[in-house]
C-alpha cells in the first residue's frame, strides 16, 4: 500500500526540514514522519478537506487589497506539519532574544542620545533619512520602557541548515492568529500524532500577550484598560485583530470609539467614558493621530500622540520602530548586537547589499540577474525584483529605479530556501515546497519571550520562493518538539 511519503524526493542543493539528502527521515522526526507515514495519499486527502472545511467554517481568513479590496480568502492551508527539534530552537530562543534586546537598544539610542551614529557605527544620514524615522518623537520615552514590544523576525534556512535572519518586523508584525488556529485545526485532525510528539503548545500565545501589555500599563496592572485599535473590517489582518481581542478578553475599538482629554484616552462606553492606559495598535501610525502625523487620516485619534508623549498611554508598538525594520539598516544589527551588548551575535543574516552605499549599487546593478531586489519600506512581496526569474524588461525598470533612487533599495544574493514535504492536492502527492518561518517575539519589562512556535510560510507554487499570502503562498503548523526533560 502506498504510504504518504512514498516517492518523496528533496531538492537538490536545498535543507529539507523532514527528510536527509538520500530520503531518510532526520533522526529526531523518524517517530513522528513514520505516524504520518501510515496514512495513504486517500487518508490524507479527506483529512485535508476536512482541515480547509474547519478553516473555512472559523473564518479564518485574510484579504488582499490587488484582488477587490475587501475581498476576503481562506488562508492556504497545508496540513503536513513543519517540526522543529528542541535544541534547535533552544540555541534560536537565545540568538532571538539577543537581536531584540540590541534593536530595543538601538531604539531608545536613536530617539535618545544618538551616540551609535556619533560612533559612526551607522550611516547618519541611512538612519535618519529612513522613512520610519520620526524625528519628532525624539526624547518621547516610552511608557514601561518598552518600544518592540511585539516582534516578527523571519527567518530562513540556508542549504547547510543554519538559520539566518531575512528581516525584522517591529512595526505591526502580523499572523499570529494563524499560528493557533493552525494548531486547533491539528488537534483536531491529528491528536494521537501531536500527543506522541510532545510538541510545544502555542494556544497560550493570546494570554502571554495580555500580560505582556498590561506589564507596560502607566497605571497597575489590575487597574489597566487596555484595547486593540483596529482600522477596520476592511483591513487585509481584521481577521487577526478580533480573534485577538476575542481571545485576550479586551475590547476591538475603532477610531470613532476613542478619544483624548486632558492628555489622556477615553473609549465610549454605554456606561460613560472609561481611560484607557495600554492601546495595542494595529494601524499603521501615519494614520494613528491627524495632528502628529497624516492630517488627512480619519483612521486615527487626534490627540493620541500628545497623550503618548505625556507618558499617559502606552502604544504596542511604539510608534518610530520602522526606522530599525527598515530594510538597509536591517544590514547593521550584527554591528548593533556588538556595539550595545559587546556580544559576537548567535544569529547570521543574509548578504545585504545597501544600494544607499555607491559601490553595493555599482555591483547590483551590474549583477540584477542574480541577485533579490527589495524595497527598503515595502512588505508582503511587493516592490521586489526576483533577480534569477526576471526578464531583462523587468531588470532595465529596476536599474532605472536603483539608479534614480538608491537608498530605497537593497539587495540580496537568492539563498535556496529550505523545503518542507507539502501536500499537492491536484495529484495527492507530497512535494517538496520552499518555507520560511516567522517566530513571534513579546518583550515586556522583564525582556523577550519566544512563544515556541512561529508561522511557517510556504511558496505553494511548484518553483517558486515567494512565501507571502498576498503573493500565493499557505501556511503550515510549527511543530517545536519538547526535550528529554520537558
Amino acid at each position: 500500500m502506498t504510504s504518504l511519503f512514498t516517492g518523496y524526493q528533496p531538492l537538490p542543493g536545498t535543507y529539507d526540514e523532514a527528510f536527509t539528502a538520500d530520503g531518510a527521515p532526520h533522526p529526531e522526526f523518524r517517530r513522528v514522519l513514520d505516524a504520518l507515514g501510515k496514512l495513504t495519499p486517500d487518508e490524507f486527502a479527506r483529512a485535508q478537506a476536512l482541515a480547509e472545511k474547519a478553516l473555512l467554517n472559523q473564518g479564518v481568513t485574510f484579504s488582499v487589497y490587488a484582488d477587490n479590496r475587501g475581498t476576503e480568502k481562506i488562508f492556504p492551508f497545508c496540513l503536513i506539519p513543519r517540526l522543529i527539534a528542541a535544541d534547535d530552537f533552544a540555541r534560536l530562543e537565545r540568538a532571538l532574544q539577543q537581536r531584540l534586546r540590541a534593536l530595543g537598544a538601538f531604539l531608545d539610542d536613536v530617539y535618545g542620545e544618538q551616540k551609535i551614529l556619533a560612533a559612526g557605527v551607522i550611516p547618519k544620514e541611512l538612519v535618519l533619512g529612513a522613512a520610519g524615522y520620526q524625528p519628532t518623537l525624539r526624547g518621547v520615552k516610552p511608557p514601561g520602557g518598552v518600544r518592540i514590544h511585539i516582534s516578527g523576525i523571519d527567518l530562513i534556512r540556508d542549504p547547510d541548515g543554519s538559520w539566518r535572519v531575512l528581516e525584522d518586523n517591529l512595526r505591526t508584525p502580523s499572523g499570529v492568529s494563524y499560528v493557533v488556529e493552525n494548531r486547533v485545526i491539528s488537534k483536531r485532525v491529528f491528536p494521537r500524532v501531536l500527543d506522541q510528539a510532545r510538541v510545544h503548545r502555542v494556544d497560550h500565545y493570546p494570554t502571554r500577550l495580555a500580560e505582556m501589555l498590561r506589564s507596560v500599563s502607566p497605571v497597575a496592572a489590575d487597574d489597566t484598560t487596555a484595547v486593540v485599535l483596529t482600522p477596520g473590517p476592511y483591513n487585509s489582518a481584521y481577521f487577526e485583530h478580533s480573534f485577538l481581542a476575542r481571545t485576550m478578553g479586551l475590547e476591538l475599538v475603532q477610531a470613532p470609539d476613542l478619544f483624548v482629554d486632558g492628555d489622556m484616552v477615553y473609549v465610549k462606553t454605554t456606561r460613560g467614558p472609561r481611560r484607557v492606559h495600554v492601546i495595542y495598535r494595529r494601524t499603521d501610525e501615519a494614520f494613528l493621530d491627524p495632528d502628529a502625523f497624516r492630517p488627512d487620516s480619519v483612521l486615527g485619534v487626534r490627540g493620541l500622540m500628545r497623550a503618548y508623549a505625556a507618558g499617559n498611554v502606552a502604544l504596542a508598538n511604539a510608534p518610530g520602530n520602522g526606522v530599525a525594520d527598515d530594510k538597509a539598516v536591517c544590514a547593521f544589527v550584527p554591528d548593533m548586537i556588538e556595539y550595545y551588548l559587546g556580544e559576537e551575535p548567535l544569529l547570521a543574516q543574509v548578504q545585504t547589499y545597501v544600494c544607499a552605499r555607491p559601490d553595493d549599487a555599482a555591483y547590483v546593478v551590474d549583477h540584477l540577474g542574480e541577485l533579490v531586489v527589495k524595497a527598503v519600506d515595502e512588505a508582503g512581496g511587493y516592490g521586489m525584483l526576483m533577480g534569477p526569474q526576471s526578464t531583462a524588461a523587468q531588470r532595465d525598470e529596476f536599474r532605472a529605479r536603483i539608479l534614480a533612487e538608491p537608498r530605497k533599495y537593497i539587495a540580496q544574493p537568492r539563498i535556496e530556501l529550505s523545503t518542507c514535504p507539502t501536500w499537492i492536492g491536484d495529484s495527492k502527492t507530497v512535494g517538496p515546497r520552499r518555507v520560511d518561518l516567522r517566530p513571534y517575539i513579546l518583550t515586556s519589562r522583564e525582556g523577550p519571550w519566544i512563544l515556541p512556535g512561529g508561522l511557517t510560510r510556504v511558496a505553494l507554487v511548484e518553483g517558486s520562493y515567494v512565501v507571502n499570502s498576498s503573493q500565493g503562498g499557505g501556511s503550515k503548523d510549527t511543530w517545536v518538539l519538547k526535550g528529554a526533560s520537558s
